[in-house]
């Protein structure tokens, strides 16, 4: 029996669209996360993992939508195929299954993994470059500050009269890191 084509869409932003994305495919089910691609901690990859099934094969748009560490991309491509499930990077033009386990395959993935774990890298170096110009020029003023400075101040007397810091941060919305930033 032929398994499901199961898309797979990565943005990394809500702003971005990422319906070019697999746009000339046929597929079953698509899935489609609005997030870094850093790690794989993303709800619909993780959502997409559970569902695949042997003989499914997912079809992702090129190795950087999936992936943006070598060591992630790899683990990811053998957990599937492992399992029987292949996939296919349409941009690349590259098929992975546990039939084709061949040391050519691994190389290509490696190679290919290794450019956009590189590309990653050359773009946080550039963000990087452009903040600290900003900063040179006064231009950056840095994220914007999660509480008012009402709320801070209401925060800080909760704290100084004995109040609990993680359901103080709870409350205010905001992680114990930022809290003790506060204090």
């Amino acid at each position: 029996m032929k398994g499901q084509k199961i898309g797979y869409k990565r943005v990394s932003s809500f702003e971005q669209n990422e319906e070019r994305q697999l746009d000339q495919e046929v597929l079953d089910r698509v899935f489609v996360d609005k997030a870094s691609g850093k790690d794989t901690n993303r709800p619909q990859l993780k959502e997409l993992l559970l569902f695949a099934r042997e003989g499914d094969e997912v079809v992702v748009h090129s190795m950087d939508r999936l992936a943006r560490n070598l060591d992630d991309l790899r683990q990811i491509v053998k957990g599937l195929t492992n399992r029987g499930i292949g996939i296919r990077f349409v941009k690349e033009g590259l098929t992975f299954t546990n039939e084709a386990d061949s040391p050519m395959s691994n190389l290509l993935l490696s190679m290919m993994g290794a450019f956009a774990e590189f590309e990653r890298s050359l773009i946080k170096e550039r963000q990087r470059e452009g903040i600290e110009l900003a900063k040179k020029k006064g231009i950056y003023k840095g994220r914007k500050k999660a509480l008012s400075s009402v709320e801070i101040a209401a925060l800080n007397e909760r704290v100084n009269s004995g109040g609990n810091k993680s359901m103080i941060a709870k409350e205010f919305g905001i992680s114990r890191q930022t809290l003790y930033s506060y204090l």
